[in-house]
């Protein structure tokens, strides 16, 4: 599962800012915990993990000091790494509306009570997460916020959207006007 993204080195002695991606970080950020990085495979940390000394608060700005990063030089190497943690596939998760990307690929997407698609992705960006959904006529990303995807519901195997118009359809061009519009064109006859 992915925790966090390490986004800035703070200090001299290793210090990495940390954007947090869970509603617990006091559970998942303890002394001791052990972390995957998701870095580019040129990387020199390609294929290690990171080991947590100490989570602290800098003016409401977690910053994380990791085993083996003791200076400014290693903490800049690691700068826009993603750090996920190992879990138990069949668990549940543990944090409120959020969901295991294995959880969510496969189920159906609901509009108005209608299945339009299924979930085929899920993309975890820095800004937000976007849902890749296969419909009939194609792949639609539909970001992954509360306001467009209200309910997700794994135990029915759906996932509920009220995307803006556009998002699953052609929108018609501003320049064709509906077939029964009205004339707006002025009156041929005057008045004077």
């Amino acid at each position: 599962m992915r925790v966090g993204r390490l986004t800035k080195a703070h200090g001299l002695k290793g210090a990495i800012k940390v954007e947090l991606y869970t509603d617990a970080p006091e559970r998942r950020f303890v002394p001791g915990a052990v972390f995957t990085l998701q870095v580019p495979t040129s990387s020199p940390w390609h294929g290690k993990t990171l080991e947590l000394i100490e989570l602290k608060w800098y003016n409401l700005q977690p910053v994380a000091f990791f085993k083996d990063v003791s200076d400014r030089s290693a903490a800049e190497a690691l700068i826009k790494a993603i750090l996920w943690i190992d879990h138990d596939l069949a668990a549940a998760s543990d944090e409120e509306d959020a969901w295991y990307d294995h959880q969510l690929v496969g189920l159906a997407v609901m509009r108005d009570g209608i299945r339009v698609g299924t979930v085929s992705q899920v993309d975890h960006l820095p800004s937000q997460d976007l849902i890749h959904v296969t419909t009939e006529t194609g792949e639609v990303l539909v970001p992954f916020v509360k306001a467009i995807v209200p309910t997700v519901d794994i135990a029915a195997g759906t996932l509920t959207v009220t995307p803006p118009d556009g998002l699953f359809e052609e929108l018609p061009d501003d320049d064709e006007a509906p077939d029964n519009a009205p004339d707006t064109a002025p009156d041929a006859e005057s008045t004077d």
